[in-house]
């Protein structure tokens, strides 16, 4: 009996604004559309394309959410005596990080990416492997319906392959006939592009390397499925860095004090607030709505983009930069970080824009990422 083959390969980064991506697989995978993304980084987009719902379902947007109840690092709100030179040291952020790994519950992959002294007041959204069932808190993901439906699959991810073993290991399996459906994460795009956005020769010259061994994935799969589906897609694509602005530097310019007066978490292109006493939310604001780089969100507008949180866990204020702007030192990346490309922008910047590409016409008109889990679900739905 014949088996139906569906591969799916998601590849980080892959923008629609980018030249050569715009080629990519085009003889074989002639539908071809451009997605909005969602606000936010891959913490929030890859669950969304995985369960076709938002942050706000899914409970996945940002990495660290303010949890001082539950953070299992509450413990080190004890150490205010410490300095801050053994607080912040290398090799205390490197035992912090085992720790979590270890022995906290933390997952394979947490890193201590806000300052340890701050750690405390914080938990962590990605404690399970979000390509494994069970592994998105708030909403199943296809590999939870392909597991319930008994349909043999195969995934292979950056926790334990790279690209090029990805793209082997997925061939070699679906010579043998071990599974339906293959989906297929390639992880190494997104950090070539931070550094050679725009660069249309090394982009090209770097994708002809998927080109050439996802055409041999598609042309052995219709061998052996002619009525396979093949898709290719992004989460966000790559925009161009053409500002820096020390944004944690103009935060301490007011005076106040960390953990005492608010807390801040610094990623590259958001920062994230939450105030304990009197006049610091005031203060802040003011300080924000004045600066060049960047604007405040209000909840309407997290409401409206799927990544309002009544709790306020991940900020009682978003402050987004503006596409092209980045922030000096941010907490998720350090003082030797400086990157050509940036994503984690609005929605609305055509740079940050994902794609999607598949051998099969979709149904209506896709539009944003979560419109990429009806695609998946059909693996499960036409057996």
């Amino acid at each position: 009996m014949s088996r139906r083959i569906h591969i799916f390969v998601l590849i980080d980064a892959l923008g629609a604004a980018c030249r050569p991506a715009q080629t990519l697989l085009a003889d074989r995978l002639p539908y071809r559309r451009a997605l909005r993304t969602v606000l936010g980084f891959s913490s929030g987009a890859v669950p969304t394309i995985l369960t076709g719902q938002y942050p706000a379902q899914t409970g996945h947007w940002n990495l660290f959410y303010y949890d001082p109840a539950g953070s299992p690092f509450r413990w080190l709100r004890r150490c205010g005596l410490v300095p801050d030179a053994v607080m912040d040291h290398r090799v205390t952020r490197k035992l912090l990080k085992e720790a979590g790994r270890r022995w906290l519950g933390m997952g394979p992959l947490f890193e201590c990416a806000v300052p340890p002294r701050q750690l405390g007041h914080f938990n962590y959204v990605e404690k399970k492997n979000v390509y494994a069932p069970g592994g998105i808190s708030g909403a199943a993901s296809i590999f939870d319906r392909l597991v319930a439906a008994g349909v043999p699959y195969r995934a292979y991810t950056y926790h334990h392959y790279s690209d090029a073993e990805v793209l082997a290991q997925a061939q070699a399996d679906l010579q043998a006939g071990q599974a339906q459906v293959f989906f297929l994460y390639l992880s190494e795009m997104d950090a070539f592009l931070h550094f050679h956005c725009g660069e249309d020769a090394a982009v090209a010259e770097r994708l002809r390397f998927y080109q050439e061994k996802l055409a041999e994935l598609y042309d052995r799969a219709r061998e052996l499925d002619p009525e396979m589906t093949f898709s290719v897609f992004s989460d966000h694509g790559m925009t161009p860095v053409r500002e820096r602005f020390d944004l944690a530097g103009e935060v301490r310019a007011l005076g106040l004090r960390p953990e005492e007066d608010y807390l801040a978490v610094y990623d590259s292109t958001m920062a994230r607030f939450w105030f304990f006493q009197p006049g610091v939310r005031e203060r802040m604001t003011a300080l924000l709505d004045r600066l060049p780089c960047g604007r405040r969100l209000s909840d309407r507008e997290l409401e409206e983009h799927g990544v309002y949180f009544a709790d306020h866990r991940f900020g009682e204020v978003v402050f987004l930069l503006h596409p092209g702007w980045l922030i000096a030192q941010s907490h998720f990346n350090g003082k030797g970080w400086n990157p050509s490309g940036m994503h984690g922008y609005h929605p609305d910047d055509a740079d940050s824009s994902a794609v999607f590409f598949s051998n099969r016409t979709r149904p209506g008109e896709m539009q944003t990422i979560a419109d990429i889990y009806p695609a998946l679900a059909e693996s499960v739905e036409a057996r």
